[in-house]
C-alpha cells in the first residue's frame, strides 16, 4: 500500500498518534527503528520472540494509520517505517485539554507498561548485571531543580542515549537492550505550616469552653 512519503519524522495528529495506543505497536515501530527503519515480519517475529501470524494485524493497522509502508517484493513482505532516510519517528506533543494530549497520554501509558515488563524479566534472571560498569539493568526515580541550561545538558545527554541505540544492527558480542525516560516538571507545593496535634483536630468546637456551674441550692 503507497503511502505519500513524509517529510519529517514528527507525528502531532491524535489519530496517528492514538495508533501507537497498544504495546505491540509501539515494540514494532520501535523495533523497526532498531534494524534501520526497514524489517520484514520475520525479523521483527525473531526481534520480538512473538510469531509472525500474531503481528500482520498490528502491522497492518499501523499501515492503515500511516505510520509504516509496506513493501511486497517477490520473496518477502517489508515494512518501512514513513519517515525520511535516517530520521526516527518523534511524537509532538500539544500539552493542554486537546485530542492530541489524551492520545500522547495514552501512549505513555503504553510505554510505561513495557518498562515495567522489561525490568521484570530482566530481574528474574539471575545472571542480569545489576552493578558496576557495564550495569544493565537500573531503575530510579530524581527530582531537583534545573535551570534553562541544566536542561539544555538533560535534553543533550537524551540525544546522546538515542543516538548511542537508534539505528545499530545486531552485534557478535553485543546484548538487546530497551531504554525508557520520562522528564517532567513537577510543580514545586508551598511547605506545609505544622499540623496541629491529633487531639486537637479531634476536640469538638465546644470541647474546652468554660461552662458556667451551677449555684448550690
Amino acid at each position: 500500500m503507497a503511502q505519500k512519503k513524509a517529510t519529517s519524522g514528527i507525528v502531532e495528529d491524535a489519530k496517528r498518534i492514538a495508533v501507537l495506543s497498544t504495546p505491540i505497536r509501539i515494540e514494532l515501530v520501535t523495533a523497526i527503528q532498531a534494524l534501520g527503519g526497514v524489517a520484514t515480519v520475520a525479523e521483527l517475529a525473531m526481534q520480538l520472540g512473538r510469531s509472525a501470524d500474531g503481528l500482520y494485524y498490528h502491522l497492518r493497522t499501523l499501515v492503515r494509520g500511516g505510520l509504516l509502508e509496506e513493501i511486497i517484493d517477490a520473496d518477502a513482505r517489508r515494512y518501512r517505517l514513513v519517515t525520511p532516510p535516517g530520521e526516527r519517528m518523534r511524537l509532538r506533543y500539544k500539552p493542554g485539554a486537546t485530542a492530541n494530549a489524551k492520545a500522547v497520554a495514552r501512549v505513555a501509558a503504553s510505554m510505561s507498561r513495557l518498562a515495567q515488563r522489561d525490568f521484570v524479566r530482566a530481574l528474574a534472571h539471575s545472571d542480569t548485571i545489576v552493578e558496576g560498569p557495564a550495569r544493565e539493568l537500573w531503575v530510579a526515580r530524581l527530582r531537583g531543580w534545573a535551570d534553562p541550561d541544566d536542561l539544555l545538558e538533560v535534553n543533550r545527554l537524551l540525544q546522546r542515549l538515542s543516538d548511542l541505540l537508534l539505528g545499530t544492527r545486531p552485534k557478535p558480542d553485543g546484548k538487546l537492550v530497551a531504554f525508557h525516560w520520562i522528564l517532567a516538571p513537577i510543580d514545586a507545593k508551598p511547605a506545609r505550616r505544622d499540623a496541629p496535634a491529633d487531639s486537637a483536630r479531634r476536640r469538638s468546637p465546644t470541647d474546652g469552653a468554660t461552662h458556667p456551674k451551677k449555684g448550690r441550692r
